[in-house]
This record gives C-alpha cells, structure tokens and sequence, in this order.
C-alpha cells in the first residue's frame, strides 16, 4: 500500500463515520482553534498597540510619579509614597532641557460633563495641556488654533473640542467662538481637532481640551502631572534628554545619591517591552489549555483507531497473507491516524480564523493572521496524530495472520 492509498482509506473512513468523525476530531479541531484564536488575537493587537496606543514617536518620553503600567502590588505601593509631580517642575524642567525640542505638561480627568444648549454629553474626557502637548501628541486641527502661552499664562476660558463633541453636540453648526460647558464651567471654543477613529472599540475624539492653567483653577493643582518630551532625535540625542531631565528631577525631589529616581521616565520601548511580556504570558497560557485539548483529543484518536484495528483485522490477517509486512501495515495505520489529525487541524485552523474575524467584526478588536501560526497549529495536529496512533498502529503490526483471519465481530 502507498501512502495516497492509506490517505484515501482514512478519508473514505472519515465520510462513512460522520458522527463519529466529528466526535474523534472535536478535541483536536478546539485546541488548534483556540491557538490560531489566541495567536491571531495577539499579532493584531500587538501591531494595533505598537501603532495606535503607544504610538510616542521613537523620540518621545514620559516624566510620572508613577509607571504608567503597574504590573505588581510593591510597585503601586512604592509609587503612592512618591512626591507628586508639579507645574513648577515642568517649568523648571522646561527651562533646563536644551535637548528636548518640545516639553508639555498633561493633566486629565475622565468623564466630565460637556453641554451645548440642551445638548449634553456625561462621558467625555477633559484634558488639561499646555502647548507643548500639541506637537508632540502629533495633534491636527480641522479648523480653528490650537493653544498658546498666552492661553495659559492668562488661565484663558478657551477650549479645544475632539471631533466627537462636534459632530454630537453641534450637528451643522460651526462650532468656533461657541460657548460650551464643561462641568459647568462656560469655555469658548477656538479649535476642533481631526479625527483619530477608535482604538479598541473607544473612540479616541470624544474629548475637550483646556489650558493647563485654567484646569488648575477648576478641578485643583493637587494631581500630579505628566510632561511629556520630544528629544531632537533618537539614540544619543534621546538618552542625553531623558538625563538632563533626571538631573533636573532628582535635585528637586532631594534623591540621593545611588538611591534609584523617585519617578518615571518611560519612552515609547518602554511601554512595548511591557506589552510584549504581558501578552506573552497571555499566549504560553492560551497554548497549555490548548496543549490539554491537544492531549484529550490524542487519546480519542487512539481509541478510535484501537476500534478501528479491531473492526479490520480480518483484512490485515488478508493483507498479511498476500504479502505485506508488519512495517506496512504500521505505516499504513500511522498514515490514517495522522490524516485524522491533520484534517481535525485544517478544520481547527478555519474555526479559529472564523472566531478571530467576527470579533473583530463584533467589536472591533484588531486580529492578524500569520503563516506562521497556521503552520505551527497543522504541525502540532499532525504530531498528535502520529504520536498517539503509534499504540493502535503497532497493536495492528503484531498481529498473527492466522488469527487474524479466523477473527469474527
């Protein structure tokens, strides 16, 4: 027998035992489809966090009392004991970084109320910025300026609207020189940014922005704040930035020398490598539910091949008697038990492409399906299928031919 024969005995075997087929695939076909899921998931919002979430620029770093992304308990609490972060900081930071090219100081509450007329909206993002912020937060105006020193050294009631705010609270009116509210507080609108879409499903436009200063006099100076940096390049230009602000940073918060910085300086790497090893944890723990799938659905693929030797060993007992030998009819049950696998695998690789793009579909979660992954989730099913059909296919090769014949059901 050669091997298109044996793939064609295990297909013929596959169609004549639907159900049955159905039920030895299920395990294999749900382990390669929840890592072709998983792994389909984790490419698309890699990518997606690369590009849109932490999309800083290469030149770009953060200055915070605490990380931006806490990963354990020691590190939030080791944060809340640090000074907060201060305008004055920022100035002095402003006044001291030649190698920056653009310095801004960012403060933000969530879900603030903005109201124009009588129409509201309850779960907008209020920003506080200074000018800086714009050019580094690569931020394009549809129409209308983006904020000025004047506006903050004034404490101006002036406002910046995301394109959401315009669109939902002023349909077919120009939105310039309109009053809004912002937790009823009364801001003229002098800009409308362009639109940035959603990320994640959470659009990125419905927010409203104010000096820095004018948000001090409404929400409190007793938040920290976040400057952000723009260095005049990567590499060097970036690592002697980030150390001049340190220098700056230590010798006000009075940290002493071979102490560690009692704040954050995080650049755009800095995010990814976190992300990178949080989803890889993700990942290795999607692959060991998958492994057990795996394993679950070997077994069921050996007992149904158990069967299968049983319900065929007068026809080994007839091939054997026509000449063929015990590592032919090993092969030949290896080959089966590899092609039941192997389709249980395609099958799991569709299933999980399918699950992958409608919920993406659903809720605008991004996927990317990879060679890769599919190789890896066809190669994995054709090793289980070899492996556990190995018991079945030996049990068949030892068989007597004698005894084989004389065999009845």
């Amino acid at each position: 027998m050669n091997t298109l024969e044996a793939i064609r005995i295990a297909l013929q075997s596959l169609w004549a035992n639907k159900l049955r087929s159905v039920l030895t695939l299920l395990g294999v076909m749900i382990a390669v489809a929840t890592l072709i899921a998983v792994e389909t998931f984790v490419n698309g919002i890699n990518g997606y966090v690369a590009e849109k979430i932490f999309n800083l620029g290469a030149d770009v770093f953060i200055v915070s009392k605490a990380p931006n992304v806490i990963t354990n308990v020691d590190q939030y609490l080791d944060s809340e004991k640090r000074k907060d972060i201060h305008y004055d900081d920022f100035l002095a930071i402003q006044e001291a970084c030649t190698a920056c090219k653009n310095i801004g100081a960012a403060a933000r509450q969530e879900n603030v109320k903005v109201k124009y007329n009588e129409q509201n909206s309850n779960d907008s993002a209020a920003r506080g910025w200074t000018p800086g912020m714009a050019p580094i937060y690569d931020l394009d105006m549809q129409s209308g300026r983006t904020l000025t020193d004047s506006d903050v050294n004034a404490g101006s009631n002036v406002a910046i609207i995301g394109s959401d705010i315009a669109e939902n609270l002023m349909p077919g009116v120009d939105p310039m020189g309109k009053e809004i509210r912002v937790d009823g507080q009364v801001y003229s609108v002098i800009g409308v940014a362009k639109p940035k879409g959603k990320t994640l499903g959470q659009s990125q436009d419905n927010w409203v922005m104010i000096p820095l200063t004018s948000w001090f006099k409404q929400y409190g100076a007793q938040k920290s704040l976040h400057i952000w940096a723009k260095a005049d390049g990567v590499g060097a230009p970036l690592e002697k930035a980030i150390d001049q602000v340190r220098v700056v940073m230590r010798s006000r918060r009075h940290d002493a020398p071979g102490k560690p910085d009692s704040f954050e300086a995080e650049t755009n790497q800095s995010f990814l490598s976190i992300w990178a090893s949080l989803s890889g944890s993700f990942f290795l723990v999607a692959v060991a539910l998958a492994s057990i799938s795996l394993v679950v659905g070997g077994v069921v693929i050996m007992n149904i091949m158990l069967v299968s030797v049983t319900e065929r060993t007068r026809e080994i007992g007839i091939r054997k008697a026509l000449g063929a030998r015990s590592g032919d009819i090993l092969m030949q049950f290896l080959i089966e038990s590899s092609t039941l696998s192997l389709v249980g695998g395609a099958i799991g690789v569709v299933m999980g492409i399918i699950v992958a793009k409608t919920v993406t579909i659903m809720i605008g979660m991004p996927t990317e399906v990879k060679l890769w992954t599919v190789l890896v989730g066809v190669l994995m099913a054709g090793i289980v299928g070899v492996f556990f059909g190995v018991y079945p296919a030996r049990q068949a090769a030892k068989l007597d031919p004698i005894q084989a014949l004389r065999f009845e059901l």
